[in-house]
């Protein structure tokens, strides 16, 4: 009984840092007395929280504002420097890896061309490995100080072991469409990767990854529903609900660009027929225009491809448009917006964000028939409340998002951090600062519930 006591309270003072580092991330800076209302909790907790997360490095003051005849209050943030971050983009033409503070700051990067080699698993550990060995290098960081490595990836995501159990094969990749069945990729980076082994990846798809990033920060956050779409060599989307404070909030990712556009249509690299990704991907856009007899060499890279498309369809005013280029986005877009039309029809939400590296290309050409198709395809009063638009942070969206799975586990702890001792074969453990100044030995001090 006093164990389980003891583990309750320590819930209550996790819940209560969370609440209140969740808030001041999110809506900071704030002072403390907006800090109560904000949280729910009471003046008294505010004040050891607060006292607790600064003493840790975790908050640091942002200034002063004048108080209605009062004294002037202190406004008080998230301090950028209470940890570091890894965000890592495994794409369809690149790794890209970059390192961030807590602020999501990019600190410092490196990409790794996947052109020659593709998808070799092998080769693909070897590049995040390199790649998180020069980011940390590049900014003289400390590995120690790492709250986690996020990864998004393509393909399905299956975790055989709760929180990337290390000594478990942790999160397993199923990626059809790049020759993946079934790959351990966590524990090929647990072995590979020279961190300190109580650091934890994050492993999620990459079109999640890309959700989770527009919803924090781009043009998804305050929707109450939204939906995501990744469009790059391949097509991928997610669908959120709920705002990022709401306990009931959730994300799911969606094997999109497989879902069917075309009846008897053309071959899909996943093998299937007639998928989205086999018309709106900028692979398949690159082969649509080489088969229709486009001036472009058959094994030219996708990026190239895509931009050479483009200008020969919008070529400004000293040109005529390429008819098969217009042809070939022509059909791009009705059947992007036919599967918007599909996403909008079954998941009702108020936003939808284009994204990927393809999908900021095409979008400023194509939106507005993207726009009009989905009106074609989706139920009237579903999609009146629909607004498409293109996603707001760039090509890195993806890296930025995947660096936000160990940031959001790292605020839902309450700031708690990787513990230096794992147990071989157990999920990493996680205390605070101030769980180390108390001592491992005293087990029967039970922390302050107030805080």
């Amino acid at each position: 009984m006093a164990e389980r006591n003891r583990r309750t309270v320590r819930d209550l003072r996790r819940g209560n840092r969370a609440r209140v580092l969740q808030r001041l991330y999110f809506d900071g800076p704030l002072s403390r007395q907006e800090l109560g209302p904000a949280t729910g909790l009471s003046s008294g907790s505010i004040s050891n929280v607060v006292a607790e997360l600064a003493a840790e490095g975790l908050l640091e003051e942002a200034g002063v504002v004048d108080s209605d005849g009062g004294r002037p209050r202190t406004l008080l943030r998230v301090a950028p420097g209470g940890g570091l971050l890894v965000g890592i983009d495994i794409g369809e033409t690149r790794i890209r890896v970059e390192l961030f503070d807590l602020a999501l700051t990019e600190l410092a990067r490196t990409e790794r061309l996947l052109a020659q080699h593709g998808y070799d698993v092998d080769r693909i550990v070897g590049h995040v490995r390199s790649g998180v060995a020069d980011v940390l290098r590049d900014a003289g960081a400390d590995p120690h100080r790492l709250l986690g490595i996020g990864i998004g990836v393509p393909g399905i995501i299956e975790r055989h072991a709760p929180d990337g159990a290390v000594g478990d094969v942790g999160a397993v990749v199923h990626g059809q469409t790049i020759d993946w069945s079934a790959v351990p990729f966590e524990r090929l980076l647990r072995d590979a990767v020279r961190i300190p082994p109580e650091v934890p990846f994050f492993i999620d798809n990459g079109a999640k990854t890309l959700g989770q990033a527009e919803m924090w920060f781009g043009g998804g956050r305050g929707a109450g529903a939204s939906a995501i779409a990744l469009i790059g060599s391949g097509v991928g989307a997610c669908v959120n609900h709920g705002g990022l404070l709401d306990e009931d909030r959730s994300s799911m990712a969606l094997e999109w660009g497989h879902t069917t556009v075309q009846l008897r249509g053309r071959r899909c690299r996943c093998g299937s027929i007639g998928c989205l990704e086999a018309y709106a991907g900028a692979e398949a856009m690159r082969e649509r225009w080489h088969e229709a007899g486009g001036p472009l060499p058959a094994d030219v890279d996708d990026e190239t491809a895509l931009a050479a498309l483009l200008a020969a369809a919008y070529p400004g005013s000293d040109g005529e448009p390429d008819p098969l280029a217009v042809a070939v986005l022509d059909e791009t877009a009705a059947c992007l917006g036919a599967a918007l039309g599909d996403l909008i029809n079954l998941f009702l939400p108020e936003r939808i964000l284009l994204g990927g590296w393809a999908g900021l290309l095409i979008g400023p050409h194509l939106l507005p028939d993207i726009r009009r198709y989905a009106q074609e395809y989706a139920l009237r009063h579903a999609v009146a409340r629909t607004t498409i638009e293109l996603g707001r942070l760039g090509p890195d969206a993806v890296t930025v998002g995947a660096a936000t799975l160990p940031l959001s586990d790292f605020l839902a702890r309450g700031g708690s951090r990787p513990s230096p001792d794992p147990q071989p074969g157990a999920a990493p453990g996680f205390r605070t600062a101030a769980d180390a100044v108390r001592g491992r030995g005293r087990s029967g001090a039970a922390p302050d519930a107030t805080g």
